[in-house]
């Protein structure tokens, strides 16, 4: 798998301890990478993080990457061969709650990196998560690439498209130059799996209220995602990382999202959910009549054609698959006593096994 590059490695990732981050420290656990994690905190409670144990099983360090100083001396004494820049502030309406921590966790932590990789003399790869909000969001209804305008009408999305920016400013101004160095951003949206508890996001909104045999409220419940499990992306920062190295992809932006047939609505991913929690009664909701405080985007697609032309890149799971990974995950978290570190790693193996059958050469490499 991904030709076995990780193997023995050093990785870093930033937001080690959040959602994203704490299923790709698992994956790249069981590819037998050494990780370093660096997060401010632990972002929720429940946490995955927590919950998998994974502390004990990495070099955990607990700082904002804000601080440049620290973060220069991390990376300096580990001398990663990998970092993924996961670090972010990701909800949408707590950026409007809290605007000046949005801007400096997304732009200042994303500078941060881009500051230490200025001095760093040995060879490494860096892969920058961002998000499909940095593009200027006009509602059409195909999908944005890679060359789109950048842009964003609230807090986050502006700080993610700012952060773009940066990135691309350090590439041309001093990172394209350094030989050893090597970047690329990955962007994707609309990610659901197990393990999220952030605040405002339907599926965690859902399971906890389900685990307490309440009805989920629903605000847009007729808006339509393009709904992925949170390993289709993760398994296109893994490919991208491993190729930029030895190729010419050197500070490219790649799309990674779901077929555009997988779009649906809210409704219908709850009444989906459902089918994996057999205790749940039909219509477990109930629409909110509360207004929204801030514009919600209603369609936001993306293009994913340069990832499978340069990459070979495509999602490997069908909308059902995602939907049942979900439940099972929350399910067995909430009404069982079942190992989920051992859940976590076999959901990865059984998305691997897919992805082999759909042909994906990172898979069977």
């Amino acid at each position: 798998m991904f030709k076995n590059i990780f193997k023995n490695k050093k990785v870093l990732i930033t937001g080690h301890t959040g959602f994203k981050g704490s299923w790709l420290t698992t994956w790249l656990l069981d590819l037998e990478a050494n990780v370093i994690g660096v997060s401010k905190d632990i972002p929720t409670n429940p946490s995955m993080f927590v919950s998998l144990n994974l502390e004990d099983r990495i070099s955990h360090n607990i700082f904002n990457i804000t601080n440049i100083e620290k973060l220069k001396e991390l990376i300096k004494k580990e001398k990663p061969d990998f970092i993924f820049h996961l670090a972010a502030q990701a909800i949408v309406s707590k950026s409007y709650e809290n605007s000046i921590e949005t801007i400096n966790s997304n732009v200042i932590g994303t500078v941060s990196v881009l500051e230490v990789l200025k001095d760093i003399d040995w060879e490494i790869n860096c892969i920058f998560v961002t998000s499909d909000k940095s593009y200027l969001n006009v509602e059409w209804p195909w999908g944005y690439k890679e060359t789109d305008t950048l842009g964003g009408k609230d807090i986050y999305s502006g700080s993610k498209a700012a952060a773009e920016i940066l990135i691309k400013t350090y590439f041309n101004s001093f990172l394209k130059f350094k030989k050893n160095i090597k970047i690329a951003v990955g962007r994707a949206g609309n990610v659901i799996g197990g393990g999220d508890w952030a605040k405002d996001r339907i599926v965690v909104d859902t399971m906890i209220a389900w685990s307490q045999g309440e009805k989920v409220e629903l605000r847009s419940p007729y808006s339509t995602r393009p709904w992925q499990h949170v390993l289709e992306p993760l398994s296109g920062y893994l490919l991208l990382a491993s190729k930029i190295f030895n190729s010419e992809l050197n500070g490219e932006a790649f799309n990674f999202g779901p077929n555009n047939t997988e779009s649906n609505t809210v409704i219908n991913l709850i009444e989906n959910l459902e089918n994996g929690w057999p205790d749940t009664k039909i219509k477990n909701y109930k629409i909110s009549s509360n207004t929204i405080k801030f514009d919600e985007a209603k369609l936001l697609k993306l293009n994913c054609d340069k990832a499978l032309h340069y990459l070979k890149w495509h999602p490997s799971l069908t909308y059902d698959q995602t939907h049942k990974f979900v439940s099972e995950w929350y399910f067995k978290f909430y009404k069982t006593e079942t190992d989920m570190l051992e859940l976590t790693i076999n959901q990865i193996k059984i998305y691997v096994e897919n992805a082999k059958k759909n042909n994906l050469r990172w898979a069977k490499e």
